[in-house]
């Protein structure tokens, strides 16, 4: 019989125990408050992979001792959950935890729905997802919203060490932690990946285990699928996806795109990554890309797999043979840490609004220049607020597009879009 991962060893059994959510199980928090007075509403917990969903739903039904069902989105569908909602109702109260609710369909969906109003269930969904996009409404609007937070650092070091101290199977192993980037890096935050990896590197080492970054590096590269028993790879697969295509290499954008088919992948998940790259990636170098993209989102959502495959692969082809810009990502950044940095700065008075004569007076709209009065309907004049005249967020990239683009701004800008 296989041994226990580390991971499930090492499951937090109060909310006490959990690290890293403490906005959502700390004293006096909404969440913790409707666990302890035993009025636990239908919610939905969204937040990275191994971050406490699951533990949060465990935790909950433990609590509250009443039966407990649990299906994965994944392998269950409307069948699975007409049986539990069935079984269910012979129960006074009874918790459904569905795990990557994202993935079901509307079906699925409504099928939980009439248990839901009607109390025979109480409903867990647990989501890496933005629910807004994955849940439907009418379900949406009967469950809380829970976000869980990303570990950091201090809470993953601190997992390590609770391990070394208290979990029997290592305890009779001499451990130093020497050092814990690469098993932080290479679990990507999960807390769950983090322990089955650092169980593997102590296990491969023998009775005495001196974790370094060089050695967690060697182990995890002979054995990386030997603790991503779970779909970990999941989030590995997608960035080699998208490096593929920003790279503009579509013969590693088609292999990733093979392996996620093959591996059942929610051909939302993929188009909605794609819609991304198109305009972070690609942006203005080649504007159709995001049409292509979006059209794309729409036809696999009507066709679905295994046809779905085709449209997906012409549009990670599409995408990965474009020239590529990141010029808009870095203005939209730019700009939100400007307006981070000096805060709410007010509107200049040329470009306010004035529909009252009391505005008028004030100044408001007054030396503002109607751009179609002036030669290429350009009125020079500035738009953004004093401390930031003159400041340039958007810097055109060096392709073909947005050389045109950039020709066209300093010919109504000057210096400002030279080299």
């Amino acid at each position: 019989m296989e041994a226990t991962p580390l991971a499930e060893r090492l499951r937090p059994t109060t909310l006490d125990e959990l690290t890293g959510q403490e906005h959502l199980t700390g004293k006096g928090s909404i969440l913790r408050t409707a666990i302890e007075q035993g009025k636990v509403p239908s919610m939905i917990l969204w937040g990275p992979p191994g971050t406490g969903k699951t533990t949060i739903a465990n935790i909950i039904a433990h609590t509250l001792q009443v039966p407990f069902y649990t299906l994965s989105a994944i392998s269950a569908g409307v069948k699975e959950v007409r049986e539990v909602i069935a079984e269910a109702k012979e129960k006074e109260r009874a918790i459904l935890f569905i795990d990557e609710i994202h993935r079901f369909n509307k079906g699925q969906q409504d099928a939980l729905l009439g248990a839901v109003e009607k109390g025979v269930v109480t409903l867990i969904g647990a989501t890496t997802e933005n629910p807004s996009f994955e849940v439907n409404s009418a379900l949406l609007s009967r469950c809380q919203v829970y976000v869980l937070r990303p570990l950091q650092e201090e809470n993953l070091v601190k997992l390590l060490q609770h391990a070394i101290a208290t979990d029997a199977g290592l305890q009779h192993k001499h451990i130093e932690l020497k050092e814990t980037t690469a098993l932080i890096t290479i679990s990507g935050g999960d807390a769950r990946k983090l322990l089955n990896l650092f169980e593997l590197v102590v296990d491969t080492m023998g009775d005495t285990a001196i974790i370094t970054d060089d050695a967690v590096m060697e182990i995890a590269q002979q054995r990386i699928a030997l603790y991503d028993k779970s779909g970990e790879q999941h989030y590995d697969i997608i960035s080699a996806f998208i490096k593929s295509m920003r790279g503009s290499d579509p013969n590693g954008a088609v292999y990733w795109l093979a392996r996620m088919i093959e591996g059942g992948e929610d051909v939302k998940f993929i188009a909605r990554r794609m819609l991304i790259l198109a305009s972070e990636d690609i942006g203005n170098a080649n504007p159709t890309a995001l049409v292509m993209a979006n059209a794309t989102f729409d036809a696999v959502n009507k066709i679905g797999y295994p046809e779905a495959r085709i449209i997906l692969s012409q549009c990670a082809i599409y995408l990965a043979t474009s020239p590529k810009s990141n010029a808009s990502y870095i203005a939209i950044n730019d700009a939100i840490a400007a307006v981070r940095q000096h805060g709410d700065l007010p509107v200049p008075l040329h470009i306010r609004n004035a529909p009252t004569g009391l505005m008028k007076k004030l100044d408001y709209g007054k030396g503002y220049k109607y751009s179609h009065d002036y030669e290429g309907s350009s009125g020079s004049q500035e738009y953004l607020p004093p401390p930031l005249t003159g400041r340039k967020f958007f810097n055109p990239g060096k392709n073909a597009r947005e050389e045109e683009l950039r020709k066209f701004l300093k010919g109504m800008w000057k210096d400002k879009y030279g080299y």
